[in-house]
Formats: structure tokens, C-alpha cells, sequence
């Protein structure tokens, strides 16, 4: 895990979102679960807070959550994809055969 947390990432299963309850709304990754596989389906940050690496503090903190779950993950968001491929190192959690450019 990582030390540079700002925010504490909640898995919300009745939402079916992981989220960071922040001051001026919620940041969240949706999700469906499957087996052993999750699917990241779409992330919303809250208008005031874009740009300012929250989504990408999110989409850390839940794929580092899904390496300790042990899951296999199919990124379905675009914005998740696009992490992914900036960030190689959590391509090993990608079910095999979906490609990331």
C-alpha cells in the first residue's frame, strides 16, 4: 500500500461503487462483480474537483485494493484504461486476452 492516501477509499457494495467521500460530494468507480473478476464500469469525480488527481489517486487506490482481493480485472472505463496504460505496472491484474494499447 501506498503512504501518499489523501482519501480512504470505501467499497460501497450496496451502491456497487468504490468512492472517497470528499467535502463537496463523492468521487466514485462503479463496478460489477463476478466470480473472481470486476468489472470497472465508469468514474465520476465531482466538477470542482477535476483536474486535481483525485481520479487518479481513486482508480490507484482500487486497483490496489483489487490486487489484495486477488480479483481480475476488466477495465470497461475509459478512464481506467487510460490509468492503466500510463501506469504498466497494474496491467498484470488485467484478464489476459483484453488488450491495452
Amino acid at each position: 500500500m501506498s503512504n501518499d492516501n489523501k482519501h480512504v477509499l470505501v467499497d460501497n457494495a450496496k451502491a456497487k461503487q468504490f468512492q472517497f467521500e470528499l467535502e463537496k460530494g463523492i468521487a466514485k468507480i462503479e463496478y460489477i462483480k463476478a466470480k473472481e473478476k470486476i468489472y470497472l464500469t465508469h468514474t465520476e469525480v465531482p466538477e470542482v474537483y477535476e483536474g486535481k488527481g483525485i481520479g487518479s489517486e481513486l482508480i490507484r487506490q482500487t486497483l490496489e485494493h483489487i490486487k489484495k482481493e486477488g480479483w481480475t480485472l476488466v477495465p470497461l472505463c475509459p478512464f481506467v484504461a487510460m490509468y492503466i496504460k500510463r501506469h504498466p505496472e497494474w496491467k498484470e491484474l488485467v484478464l489476459k486476452g483484453i488488450n491495452i494499447a
